[in-house]
Parts: structure tokens; sequence; C-alpha cells
């Protein structure tokens, strides 16, 4: 007999029965119920087909209650306690309220416990010693408080423990360093105090630590309570696995850095912030080669910047902003070829801008220098940066003229240069800044006329010329007809301008000068040239109509052979409005972005097509009208959805109307079946592994032809690439679909055929978003590889990118990574190893040598979306590599040792 709480029952006394009255109480401590969740949950249905339920084959047992994103209303009922072969629990993303019962200790078999986005409260089972089996325990975004349970120290299989944002005081216990499974620990953003235990330092497979936001105080301490000169033999062990180390916010955190931080080698992600740290950065950071992204700023540190941060080439991100640091910027900066973004602003550096900065041309994000005692000339090597869009010189003490080599930095945004002892003119090269949006070079020594370019760049919104020795008349175009928008106060020999700046009138020679008559010599000229100008115009006319009516008349042949190729005749209005009952609600089967999807029968052949109606009241739909057929117009592949016409014409509003027809697809998309609706519940529907694997194979098949054999001359890019745009036909053959965003590029320069694309700026949908899209960079086959890579985690992890266990500090794809290559079965979709769970311990050698090749086959796959995602575009394998590898992955009995070695061998 096992006592738990008030509830006391032999274990011979679980049934089938037990499980089917459990689970009618857990519906009755939950009255709100929107979606109507609980209508199958009732006597005429077995309870293993009530949805949100799964039950393993051989016992007809309760193994997984899924309710999870259902705006549930309510409480943990204790009974589920007696589900005795549950294995997953997800009531994440739901209203529960309430503790969350002890009886939860009851179920030894449980391996995932998912709780997070809830309105809990109380403390944490302390019972929870009993769950000898949990991988994952997610509790984040709920009112839990009270202390964290010295129990979950003797959790073994432990992977991931997520109790941030919630209440939790105290210090963290020691026990949490006996975690030996331990991957990702996140505590952030509750109220604990205290040191960072040393106990932490025994966590060998450590990947990511997030204890931003917590009010630890003392030494920063991870080892013992004070650090020696001497690493400890815990930290070595630390440093195997560590790749994220957050301790950002954590105000009363004081000590140094310890020297032995150049120990954990396979640190990628180091942020150190809004703390009360003193001493210097240690010369050891330069150790930390596979360093991306170094966040210090906002502590006490001072000393100088060591020389040795030159090691660290593939960082991107440097911020040591306002902190205490002094000396020169360490010229070793030039060799970290992938930085991206540097800030060291507010601290007290001196002597000259290393030129080595400016040969580097991955800065994009920003270089920010303001606020130090910078000296010296700003070298004219800053033109060298042409991918940079903002630069931050202000509140130095730098001189001569500002270097006419910055206006080859076209992509500029902002400009801050106030405050310095800058001389001369603004030069003239800036007029090539077309993308420039904030100019301030207030506080400086220039002079002269202030350029009338100035005016008519569009983009221009802030500009500040005060406090300098400009002369002449302020122009009034552009930026100079809102008062609000600029400002040249402290400039003695202004005039003109706009009347709000009740600016003395320019003197009548300057005027004069500038209104000064043309000559009856210059007048001629500008007549015959007019004259010439013209005729050339009328024959260039010409000559384009009649260009431009061949090519209509080539065009409209082109597509007669097309209709007489299609098994449809071009539809009207009228057919497509019978084919779908009037454009029904009933018949809507899909919504886009752009319009909907309907279900309709084309009366000529009662055949079933899919027909989308685009909503053009909606911002960019006719251009992704004319995209969609432009890119779908000549392709032709078997995972390429098939377009079988068009209808573009008027409704009987007269308003105008555009739909394109395809075959229809009756499995639906492919989000569907990833995360079923509640109306597609009733009968649930999962995919297997192979399955899967073959609509991945699809996937990439139509991605490589698409590249590389859409035409000699040309390439298309997707743009859109999810699993809400992948079909799935009668035998789950997937076709991609929506080329709503496609891009033409040239197939040998890969340069945008601009005719063809939208005024979209950012392309696609959040979370498939390759990094470099939102930097600016023109659409690539790159960028569909990290939308690829992301799709392919998101099929086997269940993990949508957007999910909200996806903070700052993890996305999908580090979440994957982690995982690699040995605890991928902790992160895979539970609908794929539910099965595998469930067989009893009989299994013999063989069901044991399926099960690791299983997890090599999964692993293998998971690293393949992986190195797809990869955050810079050249590292991403292209769609051909991708059908390749997957096909092997079909076979698990060949373990894809040479899928492994090549990645396991490659850095990233």
């Amino acid at each position: 007999m096992t006592n738990f709480g008030w509830i006391t029952i032999s274990a011979s006394h679980f049934t089938n029965e037990t499980d089917r009255r459990a689970l009618f109480t857990i519906r009755d401590s939950i009255p709100g119920d929107p979606f109507h969740v609980f209508s199958s949950w009732n006597r005429s249905i077995a309870f293993c087909d009530w949805q949100g339920v799964t039950c393993g084959r051989r016992h007809q047992r309760v193994t997984m209650l899924n309710l999870s994103s259902l705006q549930l209303v309510g409480s943990m009922s204790p009974h589920i306690g007696n589900l005795t072969f549950l294995r997953t629990i997800d009531l994440s993303n739901n209203s529960f309220r309430g503790v969350i019962p002890r009886e939860v200790g009851r179920l030894v078999r449980l391996r995932y416990l998912l709780l997070s986005v809830n309105s809990f409260h109380d403390v944490f089972p302390t019972n929870s010693s009993s769950l000898s089996g949990i991988k994952v325990i997610d509790v984040i975004g709920n009112n839990l408080g009270g202390r964290i349970p010295e129990e979950l120290g003797s959790l073994s299989t432990l992977s991931r423990l997520l109790l941030a944002k919630n209440h939790f005081v105290g210090t963290i216990p020691p026990s949490l360093g006996n975690l030996s499974a331990l991957r990702v620990l996140s505590l952030m953003e509750n109220n604990l105090g205290g040191s960072i235990p040393s106990q932490l330092g025994q966590l060998s497979k450590l990947g990511s630590l997030m204890l931003s936001s917590i009010n630890v105080s003392g030494f920063l301490d991870l080892g013992y309570n004070h650090w020696n000169s001497v690493l400890p033999h815990s930290i070595a062990n630390l440093s195997i696995k560590l790749t994220t180390l957050g301790l950002v916010g954590n105000y009363y955190l004081s000590g140094n850095i310890p020297p032995g931080i150049g120990y954990l080698e396979n640190l990628r992600k180091f942020g150190l912030s809004e703390n009360m740290l003193t001493g210097s950065i240690p010369d050891s950071i330069g150790k930390l080669s596979k360093m991306g992204e170094l966040y210090i700023y906002r502590t006490n540190i001072s000393g100088g910047i060591p020389s040795s941060i030159g090691n660290l080439t593939r960082l991107s991100i440097f911020v040591l902003s306002e902190n205490m640091l002094e000396g020169s910027i360490p010229s070793s900066l030039g060799n970290c070829t992938s930085l991206q973004g540097i800030a060291l602003q507010h601290n007290q550096l001196t002597g000259p801008i290393p030129e080595q900065i400016f040969d580097l041309p991955s800065l994009s994000l920003g270089l920010s220098l303001n606020n130090n005692k910078l000296t010296g000339l700003l070298s004219s090597k800053v033109g060298n940066l042409k991918n940079l869009r903002s630069l931050a010189v202000s509140e130095n003490e730098l001189f001569g003229e500002i270097p006419a080599a910055l206006g080859s930095c076209q992509i500029l945004e902002f400009l801050f240069m106030k405050g310095n002892f800058f001389s001369g003119t603004i030069p003239e090269s800036f007029e090539q800044l077309k993308g420039i949006q904030l100019l301030d070079v207030s506080g400086n020594d220039l002079s002269g006329h202030i350029p009338s370019f100035l005016g008519e760049l569009s983009s221009l919104n802030s500009l500040n010329l005060s406090y300098n020795m400009f002369d002449g008349e302020v122009p009034n175009k552009g930026v100079f007809k809102n008062i609000s928008a600029f400002s040249v106060v402290g400039n003695n020999k202004l005039c003109g301008g706009i009347k709000a700046l009740r600016l003395p009138a320019c003197p009548a020679e300057v005027v004069e000068k500038r209104k000064k008559p043309l000559s009856r010599r210059v007048i001629i000229l500008l007549a015959i040239s007019l004259v010439i100008v013209a005729i050339l115009l009328l024959f260039l006319f010409a000559f384009i109509y009649h260009r431009t009516r061949r090519s209509r008349v080539a065009r409209q042949q082109g597509s007669s052979d097309l209709e007489l190729q299609n098994q449809y005749p071009r539809l009207s209005y009228a057919e497509l409005l019978h084919a779908t009952n009037g454009f029904s609600s009933t018949n809507v089967i899909g919504e886009g972005r752009y319009g909907s999807v309907y279900r309709g029968i084309v009366n000529s052949s009662e055949q079933v097509v899919a027909i989308k109606v685009l909503n053009l009241q909606e911002y960019g739909a006719n251009k992704s009208f004319m995209a969609e057929c432009e890119s779908l117009r000549a392709i032709r592949h078997r995972n390429l959805v098939k377009l079988i016409t068009s209808c573009s014409s008027i409704n009987f509003k007269g308003d105008d109307f555009k739909a394109l027809v395809f075959e229809f697809m009756k499995n639906g998309n492919l989000e569907s079946w990833l995360h079923p609706r509640l109306s597609e519940q009733q009968d649930p529907k999962t995919l297997n592994i192979v399955q899967r694997l073959n609509i991945a194979i699809d996937v990439a098949s139509a991605l490589d032809y698409l590249h590389y054999h859409y035409h000699c001359e040309t390439t298309i890019i997707h743009c859109d690439l999810k699993p809400s745009n992948i079909l799935l036909d009668d035998d789950l053959c997937a076709h991609v679909s929506d080329f709503g965003l496609a891009r033409i590029l040239s197939a040998t320069t890969c340069t945008s055929n601009h005719h063809q694309s939208s005024s979209i700026s950012i392309r696609g949908t959040t979370g498939y978003i390759p990094q470099e899209y939102g930097m600016g960079a023109e659409v690539s086959r790159g960028g569909d590889m990290n939308s690829y890579g992301v799709l392919l985690l998101e099929m086997f992890t269940g993990k949508r990118p957007t999910d909200n266990m996806f903070s700052d500090n993890i996305c999908l794809r580090s979440y994957a990574k982690m995982s690699l290559p040995s605890e991928v079965m902790n992160i895979v979709d539970p609908r794929l190893i539910v099965e595998e769970d469930e067989e009893p311990s009989r299994t013999n050698q063989n069901s044991t040598r399926n099960t690791a090749k299983v997890e090599v086959c999964l692993a293998s796959v998971l690293q393949i979306g992986v190195s797809c995602s990869a955050e810079l575009s050249g590292e991403r394998m292209n769609a051909r590599q991708q059908e390749m590898f997957l096909r092997n992955c079909t076979r698990l009995e060949i373990c894809l040792w040479r899928t492994c070695n090549f990645f396991f061998l490659r850095s990233y």
C-alpha cells in the first residue's frame, strides 16, 4: 500500500474503470470550456477516443492527457493521481488555478509535466521525489510561491527544469547540483536571493542556465564561496556542455568576474549585466573561442578591454556599454570578422578609433562609441562599412573634417556625431545617404552653407545642426519644412528659411545670385535641347508601345496554349460562386494573409477543387496574386501544388474579383496534423516517423526544383515556407503551396527581379523568417533553407517556433541543438514515442536495438534541422543535401552514419 495525501488505494485495484472515473472527475473540475472540449467525454464514447486522451495499445490505459491551449478554466483534480499509466500531462497555456495536487506524486511512470502559462499558486508539491523517471518539469508563467523544494534534487533523470516567471522565494537549493542529467535550468524572474550555490558546478550536462532578474547577492560564485586562482574541478565539468549563461538584472550581484570563466569553452552567449560587479574583464575571456554574443553592460567593471577579445573570431554581438572601462579600444577587434554590432558607449575609453574596426564588412547592426574620451581623426576607412545602419561617435574628442567616404555607407540610417571638434563643411557625398533618418552633427566647429540636398533626402526626419558656425540661407524643403524636425540654433550667421525660425531675410545679393536671369544664348540652347529630347522621347514611346503590344499578344497565345493543356477551361465569377455555394463559410477550408480558400465542385466535371479568393481590400493582396500567377505559370513538379486556372473579373457588386483554382488536397495541410484544432480532434490523427520523413523529403525535393531546376536562368524563392503552406494529398504526399510572397531571381547572380516582387519589406511569417531578412538582406535560397530547418524541427518536436516556452535566451533551434546527440528522446513529439514507451519490460534485445536506431535517426533529422537554420546563411545546407540525407533516414537500419559524421564534425 502506498499513501499519497488523502487517497489510499492498492495498486492492483487500478483498472480501466479507474481511469474512466478519474477522467470524469477531472472533467467536472474544469467548468470553463469555451470550445466544448468535453462534449466527447461521455459514456457513449470509449474514453480512449475522448479529445485530449491517448491510451496505450496493450492495456488501454491512459498514457497522455493533452489539453493544452484550449482556454480552459478550472482546477487540477487530485484524481489525476489515479491515472497511474500517465507518461505525459500537458495542461499548458490555459487558465488553471488552485494548487498542483500532491497526488501527482503517485504517477511513477510520468515523464513530462507541462503546466506553463496558467495561474497555479501555492507551493510546488514537496513529494515530487517519487517521480523517479521524470524528464521535463515546466511550470513557467504561474503564480507558484514558497521555496523551491529540495526534493527536486533527487530526480536523477530530469533534463529540463523550468521554474521561471513565478514567485519563488528563498535561495537556490544546493541539491539541484545533484541533477546529473539536467540540460536546461531556468529560474529567471522570481524573488530568489542569496548566492548561487557552488553545487551547480557539478551539472556536467548543463547546456543553458538562465538566472536573469533574480535578486541573488554576494559574490559571483560558480565554484566555491570565493574564487581562487585554481579553477574548481566542478566548473571544469560544467564547461563541457554550457552554451548559454545569463545573469542579467541581478542588481545586488557583486564581486569580480572569475578568471576561470575561460574554462567554459562551449559558451556561445554570455550575459552579465545590470549588477554591481567590480574588477576588470579577465584576459581568460579570450579562451571562449565559440562565443557568439557577449553582453556586459551597466556594471561597475573597470580597467581596459583585454586584447584577447580578438581571439573570439565567431563573435557577432559585442556589448560593453555603460561601465567604467578605460584605456584604448584594442585593435585586435579587427580579427573578429563575424562582428555585426559593437556597443562600447558610456565608458572612459581614450585614444583613436582603431582603423582595423573599419575593415569589418560584417558590421551592420551598429557601431556605438559615443560618450567616451576618444581622440584623433575619424578615418576615411569608415567608408568600408557598406552595410552599417547606425554609427554613433557623439560626445568624444574627435577632430578634423568629416570624411567624405561616409557617403559610401549608403545603408546608413542613424548618424550621431555631436559634441566633438569636427570642422570644415558637411561633405557633398552625404547626398548619397538616401536611407538616412537621423543626422546629428550639433556641437562641432562645422562651417559653410547648409547643403540644400539635405532637404531632398526623403527619409530624413530628424536633423540637428545646432551650435556650429554655418552661414547663409536655410533651405525650406523636406525636413526643413517642419520646425520640430530640425534645429539650427547657435548658428548666428544664418538667414531665410521657414517663418517659424524667425531668422532675418537673406541679403539681396544672395537672393539675386540665386535668381539671376538666364542669358538669351542659354535660353536658345535650352529650347533646342528640349525639342531634341521631345523627339527622342516620341521615338522611344513608339518603340516601347510596339514591343509591349507584341509581348501582350505572345502572352495571350501562351495563355491560350496553357488553357488547352489544363483540365478545366477558364472559369467565371458566376461559376465559382455556384461551385462554393455562394462562398459559404461552411466551404472554407483555410484562411491566409490575403484571402480565404474554399472547397468547390465545378459543374462541368463534378471535380472537387480548392478555390483561393483574394481579399483585395488587404494591402499587398493584388501583388500577391500577380506573384503567385507568375511563379506557378510554368512550374511542373509532383511536390508543388498544381494551378488549374485563375479568374480575374468583377463580382455582382461591381468590385474587382481575383481567384486561383488549385487541385484539391483531401488531407488538408501539415499544420492540421501537427497542431490539430478542436474540431479536428474528434478522430485523432497523427503522423508516424516514416510519414514525417517522407513529407520532409517531398518538401526538400520541391525546394531543390525551385532553387536549381525551375529554369536555366532563373530560380524561385518561396519566402513563406511553413506547415500551413504544405498540403497533403490522399497518399500523404506533400505539395508546397502559397507562392504569394515568392520572388523570382537570376539563377546565376541571385539578384532580384524587382518587377515581380512586392513591396513587402520583410517576407514570411514570424518564427520562420531568417535573421538576415530582419536586418534588410535580400531574399535568397538561404532564407528558404532557414524556414525549412525550422519546419523540420517543428515536425519532429511538435513545438511551434513561437511557442510560449521560447524566450529571448532560447529558440526552437537552440532547444533542439542542446538535446543533440544523446537527449533527443526528451524533446521529440511525444506522439512519436508514446507507443515506444508503453512496451512492457519483457521486450527483448531486438526491441532495444530498434529503439536505439530510432533515436539515431531522430538525432540525425534534428541535426539537419539545426544545420538548415544556422544563423549564418552560408552555413546552411541546400535543398539537394537535405533530400539526400533525409532519404537515408527512412532506412533506420543504416543509422545514418554518414549523416552523423557529416554534421558532428562540423562546427557552428
